[in-house]
């Protein structure tokens, strides 16, 4: 909230923002907190995502998020999500552990089924279900993790008390909202969306910092850091760029894969996530091509192949595949085939090509502009950042690092 706040028409901040979960965050309430935060904060520079993916409990959103999330590298993250508690709280501990976000998280609202008078002890178990996670596991995660939460639950009861209504009048089925759920929704979770300028401003200051940038001296700017993330401020150079005495490209943590095709024209990826092998990876594109697949696609061979790498080598259905490059590497529970086969009914097209990208999250070579990402996925530590090749009167106006509040045990 502090980079929205603080954004002015002389000075615009760019503000990444992301909705996150499954089919309860698809739903258009979204919308309706993205068009208010544009017209409360006309001078952000505002990108809104949505990147939810309906049918995935976090015991399957833990690994796309791998793709969807960490790489986005937001400013704030808007979250809810069902399923296991333990694959939750890895969902918001690698928030914490690989981006600077402000994270808000949601209590469920009330389904059909769910009683105005459930329980609500604050130590319950995970017996009781709804009561273990909206009362216990999800406040117990706010103050562990210091995140925001919504306390949608309590005041998604008040507002059926108050008007004596029953849960399903704000459904369109057992737990999916109509129109006028979807309308409460927003109204709920926008009134958390403030700025406390002596927590949020403080907060967030001790995560991202604007440094300047030390004196040229041979053509050479070093500077030391701390984070997993650095950009360049007011670049009016070209520069060759290191990260500790290597080349960006080099660093094996920079590149993200994009999420992989959807399945059938759907936004569900047909591999949950695609991990990098023993080999750095290179930026490029890459292709799955499925062979002799039974109807299920519980079996299956496929070969693989990169735009740059050319044909990549071959694998099964059930075994854990590394590249020949060592540039990929795909774990055999990552195949969403057959869940999506159950899901939607009808087999993929018998030409089909599963595809992705692999990106590299900085560069190599600077060039001017108002922020340029030198590098991002670097291990949340101390770094030297080496600038080469530059030319007397030009220079870097400063540098803006990133450093998670937490470091990752085994990053």
């Amino acid at each position: 909230m502090t980079l929205l706040a603080t954004s002015t028409a002389e000075h615009r901040n760019a503000v990444k923002i992301l909705f996150y979960g499954q089919s309860i965050t698809e739903q258009d309430w979204w919308r309706e907190i993205a068009a208010d935060l544009r017209k409360r904060f006309p001078f952000a520079d505002l990108t809104i995502e949505n990147r939810a993916i309906g049918g995935h409990s976090s015991q399957l959103l833990h690994r796309t998020a791998e793709a969807d999330l960490y790489p986005f590298y937001p400013d704030l993250v808007i979250f809810h999500v069902y399923g296991a508690h333990n694959h939750y709280e890895d969902i918001i501990r690698r928030i914490r552990e690989r981006t600077t976000a402000e994270v808000l998280i949601q209590t469920d609202h009330l389904g059909k089924n769910d009683k105005l008078d459930e329980p609500t002890d604050p130590a319950s178990s995970p017996a009781q279900w709804n009561s273990f996670m909206n009362y216990n596991f999800l406040p117990g995660l706010g103050t562990k993790y210091n995140i925001g939460i919504v306390n949608q639950r309590n005041i998604w009861k008040q507002y059926l008390k108050d008007y004596q209504l029953a849960p399903e009048a704000l459904l369109k089925d057992d737990v999916h909202l109509n129109e006028n759920g979807c309308q409460l929704m927003a109204a709920i979770v926008n009134q958390w969306l403030f700025y406390q300028p002596r927590t949020s401003r403080t907060d967030w200051e001790n995560l991202v910092r604007n440094l300047p940038a030390p004196a040229m001296a041979d053509g050479k700017i070093t500077f030391e850091f701390e984070g997993n993330r650095i950009d360049a401020i007011n670049s009016t150079t070209t520069a060759e760029v290191l990260i500790d005495g290597q080349p960006v490209s080099a660093q094996r943590g920079v590149y993200a894969f994009t999420r992989t095709s959807g399945y059938n024209g759907t936004n569900w990826p047909c591999l949950l996530k695609v991990d990098r092998g023993p080999t750095a990876p290179q930026e490029e594109d890459w292709t799955v091509t499925l062979q002799e697949a039974n109807d299920d696609y519980t079996s299956f061979n496929f070969t693989l192949t990169g735009s740059k790498t050319g044909p990549d080598g071959s694998g099964k259905a059930g075994q854990k595949f590394v590249s020949n490059s060592g540039r990929i590497a795909i774990q055999p529970e990552d195949w969403n085939l057959n869940f999506s086969r159950k899901v939607f009914k009808k087999p993929l097209p018998a030409d089909f090509k599963i595809q992705w990208r692999s990106r590299l999250l900085g560069t190599d070579h600077l060039t001017a502009g108002d922020r340029v990402i030198l590098a991002q996925g670097l291990t949340n530590g101390k770094h030297t950042l080496t600038l080469s090749g530059m030319h007397s009167g030009e220079g870097v106006g400063g540098f803006t690092v990133y450093r998670p509040p937490l470091v990752a045990k085994n990053p």
